[in-house]
């Protein structure tokens, strides 16, 4: 158990990892950039216009929206304040949360009052307290949870757990678990159980599995894609309560059996609002992209990766947490995140109001703008950049670091001895190969750094002050030395072209972390939406039905690199380019306002042998991601 940050008290089982206080990573380079960018997007303005989050919002004491909608933003918009030191974000987050901690009744309840407690938006809120507790030590959330608990304790045999509740159980554990291994109030665990108790079994759900085509003309709860990415986190959480193999190896069957029914190129799956196969036509909800990134993050902290030692061909969670992070959230805004959709989609060549093939959602969803089909989203994607940031760097058991996943970042943290050590990376990773960490301490300190070797890589290469170093063979390289101030280490991760085929036998290409897409022109319209933020059609104005010259199993693509500008996802100053060979083929057309059926591969044509471009998935908000392969 690591000594200065040391997770799970027994009878709880010791974690691979633990996820260091708010605050400790720190973003640099492109990264702070990105952060900056969202708090200067929606995410900095939404109470100023948005009424779910304006004066008479409930979670600020008014009449108004007084369920999910206000600890959503909170959940995303508190650590985005602290993560970039902006005193007047840390101002308004405040307000929200001295109005939550001053709300709570001699009985315990806390937050809006009025109706049949619903136990789903208070777990939301208690995650944003435990977090706001690392930045802040207030004693006062303390106080606030052990009262909250106590009352929910005694509620939960007659107030069940409802609707939401049931299938989100796991987000409440966390919070309980959290309380408990800061007080050791044993009380906590008999709590946590009761919940887990109550909730769904995800570990059941995913081990006998019968989703395995898309749903049409219905709502449950058990195929809605939000609850399945909060639920792919909930076998770890249940192992953690009962040590069970089922619910361990749980984790590994809910991402196989989503990723072989529902999967996309992105490490993601669609869910347009329910599972919806492996079109690439279908969509997915902007909130499972945040929320499944939450859960992997958590998992990572849990396992590591050795949930994943019977499944060598899957992606490590670290390799899928980036894919999504890298291409799947930023493919969902526009460049200066003032825009987001309800629903993406990996090929999507037009963006407009139009009833579409979705599971069920609205014509609407996969417009651009404040808040299309639902808004849901546009109280909940603010955590997505921020919590990453929060989670590249993580504790080990013996007193050292581990970089978990990879971006420019600064982590400041306790190690073994309690000497507070800084390490300092300097990349533009996922878009560059060479990751470049200084070490910065007041005096010599020996302590373990673990940095995790992607799957995708099969030649990284290590140094430390320009020495070689012995990577191993495990997803984690392993350091253990004396440090001293001013040491470097440097990890090269050469990115190869793959590629990989997709449904009906199509071809995604992928380097690194990166996801690639058709460059399509774009034109944006307004459609409807308020001043402050108007809603957005995309048209193309280049042609995007091309089939793909190449040969899968070596690949001739010319790779081309430019640096990282003040806007990173952008269709026009992507930071890295693909130059590769295709034919228009004229039989693929507009069905429905979206692409066609994708063809069968191989397909033949006979139109002119072009060059075209394709960029990162996170900067082509027109694109089509997964392209019929050409015959010889």
């Amino acid at each position: 158990m690591n000594s200065y940050y040391p997770g799970n008290r027994k009878p709880l089982p010791q974690t691979a990892f633990t996820s260091l206080p708010l605050g400790s990573v720190m973003p640099e380079g492109w990264l702070k950039r990105q952060l900056r960018i969202q708090a200067d997007g929606q995410s900095g303005h939404l109470p100023e216009f948005w009424e779910s989050l304006g004066p008479n919002s409930g979670w600020r004491g008014g009449t108004g929206e007084s369920w999910e909608r206000g600890p959503y933003y909170l959940d995303g918009f508190l650590p985005l304040a602290y993560l970039l030191g902006d005193d007047k974000m840390k101002k308004q987050a405040q307000e929200w949360i001295d109005w939550a901690l001053e709300s709570q009744d001699a009985f315990g309840h806390f937050g809006p009052k009025g109706g049949r407690v619903d136990w789903w938006p208070f777990a939301i809120i208690l995650k944003v307290l435990t977090q706001y507790w690392d930045v802040s030590h207030d004693e006062r959330v303390i106080t606030l949870m052990r009262r909250f608990f106590r009352y929910m304790k005694n509620e939960l045999p007659a107030i069940h757990l409802h609707s939401w509740a049931i299938v989100r159980w796991a987000d409440m554990a966390l919070s309980i678990l959290w309380l408990y291994n800061r007080t050791g109030d044993s009380e906590l665990l008999e709590l946590a159980e009761m919940v887990r108790a109550q909730g769904y079994d995800w570990s059941w759900h995913f081990h006998d599995f019968g989703h395995t085509e898309k749903q049409t003309h219905r709502f449950g709860m058990r195929t809605h894609v939000v609850n399945n990415a909060m639920g792919v986190k909930a076998p770890g959480v249940q192992w953690e309560l009962t040590g069970w193999p089922e619910h361990r190896e749980g984790v590994a069957a809910a991402l196989e059996m989503l990723d072989t029914y529902h999967g996309t190129a992105t490490g993601l799956f669609t869910g347009d609002e329910h599972y919806a196969g492996k079109n690439p036509t279908q969509g997915t909800e902007l909130c499972a992209v945040v929320e499944y990134m939450f859960s992997l993050e958590n998992l990572i902290s849990i396992f590591g990766e050795s949930t994943w030692d019977k499944l060598p061909d899957r992606m490590l969670f670290g390799d899928r947490l980036e894919r999504i992070a890298y291409n799947s959230l930023p493919g969902t805004f526009d460049e200066t995140m003032w825009a987001h959709q309800y629903d993406q989609q990996a090929n999507q060549v037009l963006c407009t109001l139009h009833p579409r093939e979705w599971a069920y959602n609205g014509p609407d969803s996969n417009l651009f703008g404040l808040e299309p089909n639902y808004g849901c989203c546009t109280a909940n994607f603010h955590q997505g950049w921020p919590k990453l940031v929060a989670h590249l760097w993580m504790a080990t058991p013996d007193d050292g670091l581990v970089a978990v996943a990879y971006g420019p970042s600064t982590v400041s943290a306790r190690v073994r001895g309690g000497q507070t050590v800084t390490l300092i990376e300097e990349t533009d990773y996922p878009f560059d190969e060479t990751i470049r960490i200084r070490v910065s301490a007041s005096q010599e300190v020996e302590f373990p750094l673990l940095l995790r070797i992607p799957r995708w890589t099969n030649e990284a290469r290590l140094s430390v002050n320009g020495q070689d170093a012995a990577i191993g063979s495990g997803p984690y390289a392993r350091l253990e030395r004396k440090w001293s101030d001013g040491d470097v280490i440097e990890l090269a991760l050469p990115m190869a072209i793959e590629v990989e085929r997709r449904y009906r036998d199509s071809v995604t290409l992928k380097r690194g972390p990166l996801v690639y897409s058709l460059k399509i022109g774009e034109r944006w319209e307004r459609v409807s939406g308020v001043d402050e933020c108007p809603d957005y059609a995309v048209y193309p104005t280049t042609p995007w039905n091309y089939g793909l010259a190449i040969d899968p199993e070596n690949p001739d693509v010319e790779v081309v690199k430019r640096s990282v500008g003040d806007v990173v996802f952008g269709p026009d100053k992507a930071p890295v380019e693909l130059r590769v060979k295709g034919r228009r083929l004229p039989e693929w057309e507009l069905v429905n306002e979206q692409a066609g059926l994708l063809p069968q591969s191989p397909v033949s044509s006979e139109e002119p042998l072009e060059e075209l471009t394709l960029i990162p998935y996170g900067c082509a908000k027109l694109r089509v991601t997964e392209f019929p392969l050409l015959d010889k």
